[in-house]
């Protein structure tokens, strides 16, 4: 069965197309991403306004033609948290319906961090023993934690990279009291989080998810992209913790120039470097590993998992 994931993020509009069945992983075929920085586009209300959502509309009819040219047979639409938390969801929803003919799911941020936990366990396996799952978006922070597939616990934060930034770090380069006040803010809203992990013992296995974790490792010496996803991929926390004061001294436009950061995602790299330090520091997590699949993949794995037996 070829299927499409249409994944309508803060940042991006991502159509992943795989070749899936049950009982075997998905194989990507194709993908297609916009930027579109929903995150940013949310007036005073919260609401997204008439423009963005003519230019969501757009997006979502470009990627359906995407997925007609590979030959997709279903389609899995969602939306995280710059459309679930959009004042006007509903208004949304209904006009992408309307004009493209998607019903767009939205996803809780509790489901969204459950079905990223999941992928993480499909791709380690129960070898893994205790999983902690973090994963930083554009607009929130999920972090889900167990030894089954169904986390013992799944949190989701306002603490997403894009938010974060167009929020709290107007200099280009921030300000440094700026910058305190951000990791001031994003540790006290780690933090009152952690008890409820901590009850359950130290994880055996810290995974990491998201594009903001791809790009701090690559830049703290992890392996490119291009050299397959079964490269293991690691971030410690004392790479980390030298890379922020870096980060923070930099302009959008020499962060470009570090390895594997993309001009679309240098303005909010330190945003996301400040709470993936918050976050490995307040869980007590020296290193961690990054997870090729995500909440994509756990769409998939979910859909597939619910599919009749023949």
């Amino acid at each position: 069965m070829r299927l499409g994931v249409l994944d309508v993020g803060s940042n991006t509009v991502h159509l992943l197309v795989v070749d899936a069945h049950a009982g075997a992983a998905p194989l990507p075929a194709h993908s297609h991403k916009a930027e579109l920085r929903l995150a940013e586009l949310l007036d005073e209300d919260g609401a997204i306004g008439a423009e963005g959502i003519d230019r969501l509309v757009a997006t979502i009819s470009e990627a359906l033609l995407s997925a007609e040219d590979k030959g997709v047979q279903e389609l899995l639409p969602f939306a995280t948290s710059a459309v679930r938390e959009a004042s006007n969801v509903d208004q949304v929803t209904a006009r992408v319906r309307d004009e493209t003919g998607v019903d767009l799911g939205v996803l809780s941020g509790e489901e969204e961090a459950r079905l990223t936990f999941l992928a993480a366990r499909r791709w380690y396996g129960w070898s893994a023993g205790k999983l902690l799952l973090l994963d930083i978006g554009g607009g929130s922070l999920e972090v889900a934690y167990g030894i089954d597939e169904e986390p013992d616990a799944a949190v989701s934060l306002p603490l997403g990279a894009g938010r974060l930034t167009a929020g709290w770090l107007p200099g280009d380069p921030p300000d440094p009291a700026d910058v305190r006040a951000l990791r001031r803010h994003v540790r006290a809203q780690i933090a009152g989080t952690v008890g409820e992990f901590a009850r359950s013992g130290r994880p055996d296995h810290v995974v990491a998810t998201s594009k903001t974790f791809k790009q701090l490792a690559r830049i703290a010496g992890a392996a490119r992209s291009s050299e397959g996803a079964y490269v293991q991929r690691t971030l410690s926390r004392t790479s980390l913790e030298e890379w922020v004061p870096k980060l923070a001294a930099m302009t959008t436009e020499q962060r470009t120039t570090l390895p594997g950061v993309s001009p679309g995602r240098a303005p909010q790299l330190l945003a996301g470097a400040l709470v993936a330090e918050g976050a490995m520091d307040l869980f007590a997590v020296d290193e961690l590993e990054v997870c090729p699949w995500a909440l994509r993949e756990g769409v998939i794995l979910r859909h597939l998992d619910h599919l009749p037996t023949v």
